[in-house]
């Protein structure tokens, strides 16, 4: 490796637009971030799994014909 030219590795604080902060190594020294393991639905559990269904499914729930 080339002396000079990288940046340099310093351990930065991570905010999220909830409130959580932790810190991780970055080359800058404050990161914001808009959504983070304690908010994803995906990490937290409140992911929606919706039932979609096909086409006639749909159908047949708009014109009630069970």
């Amino acid at each position: 490796m080339k002396q000079g030219i990288h940046p340099k590795y310093v351990e930065a604080t991570v905010t999220c637009a909830c409130g959580n902060t932790f810190k991780t190594g970055s080359t800058k020294e404050n990161l914001k971030v808009e959504i983070c393991s304690e908010c994803h639905p995906f990490f937290t559990g409140r992911q929606k799994f919706a039932e979609r269904g096909g086409r006639v499914e749909k159908f047949k729930k708009k014109y009630n014909m069970d």
